[in-house]
């Protein structure tokens, strides 16, 4: 089969849909892995059947993860609806590897501050957002300048989970890192213009109908990386914001300096953020629409991290 060819189409759909490029680069990567296990046979041959043996195999034979076989699977139902015209319609056959049902890790008051004092710098200001905002952090590296309002002291998240739109509180007490940030920001961008760089990359309506806006202050990233590059999809020199890794690594070497004994990540944040605002007796619906869940079922999980939800028994041996 030209395996080129169809990912060439795969890679102008999900840019048409303005999808992310790490959304491209995984649906690109699963469809080549979806062709090589069935002998490079071209998809529009296979069957439904053929779809469920894969997913069955990774499932059965490589015991992937939930997540990922639901990766391989929207991948496949991509390439099948959007650029094959063929909708899998039929996958009752399909064995879904089991997610285990974990309650997220959440941090006390005490915990999370204690975490936040010992960084440093940009993973500082980031990981204070997804616990006082309530971000992933990919939405708060992916912030704009334009998304602060500092004005009405409040954050517009693009593009989150779902390809959602939304606005979280901004904390008070950040209102003056961000505004040094955006000085830091500001500073940088005019010696970017100055060098002949200094445009990033935009949604691409957004770049067809203002192709001067990418060198605007106000479509920077609030997190800025330290070194330009090249757009892989549209050659261009930019600056990218900073890498999720950096931010990670900060707050492994915070909790390895702590005596908490918790697998701690920056979503732990965001998990803490829920639980906190509940905890003081905030109404379910509001932390809700503040974590962007399309269904309350989905917040409610942070209940029973508080014990509550009809599991807030008093132990026998505590009377």
């Amino acid at each position: 089969m030209n395996e080129k060819k169809l990912l060439t189409r795969l890679k102008e759909e999900i840019r048409r849909r303005n999808y992310s490029y790490s959304t491209e680069k995984t649906y690109s990567q699963w469809i080549v892995r979806f062709v090589r296990y069935h002998g490079l046979t071209h998809p529009k041959y296979l069957t439904e059947k053929d779809v469920v043996d894969y997913l069955n195999y990774l499932a059965n034979d490589l015991n992937v993860a939930a997540s990922t076989q639901n990766q391989a699977l929207s991948a496949i139902v991509f390439l099948y609806s959007h650029i094959l015209s063929q909708p899998l319609l039929h996958l009752d056959k399909l064995k879904r590897a089991k997610k285990p049902k974990r309650l997220p890790v959440v941090l006390t008051e005490r915990e999370a501050i204690s975490v936040i004092q010992l960084l440093e710098g940009v993973p500082s200001l980031v990981v204070s957002l997804l616990y006082g905002s309530g971000l992933r952090i990919s939405e708060a590296l992916r912030l704009r300048i334009l998304d602060i309002d500092l004005t009405y002291r409040q954050i517009t998240v693009r593009n989150g989970k779902g390809l959602q739109d939304r606005v979280t509180m901004l904390p008070e007490s950040l209102i003056h890192p961000i505004q040094k940030q955006i000085g830091k920001v500001k500073i940088l961008h005019k010696n970017d213009l100055n060098k002949g760089y200094g445009g990033t990359i935009l949604p691409n309506l957004l770049s067809r109908k203002y192709p001067n806006a990418s060198k605007e202050l106000r479509w920077q990233y609030l997190f800025p990386s330290k070194k330009r590059s090249v757009d892989p999809r549209s050659g261009v020199h930019h600056r990218y914001h900073v890498s999720q890794r950096d931010v990670r690594r900060a707050v492994s070497r915070s909790i390895n300096n702590l005596d908490i004994q918790k697998h701690v990540t920056p979503h732990t944040f965001r998990h803490s953020f829920a639980t906190h605002l509940l905890k003081n007796g905030y109404d379910i619906r509001t932390v809700q629409d503040l974590l962007g869940h399309n269904s309350v079922k989905t917040t409610m999980i942070y209940t029973h991290v508080l014990n509550r939800g009809g599991k807030g028994v008093k132990s026998p041996l505590d009377r």
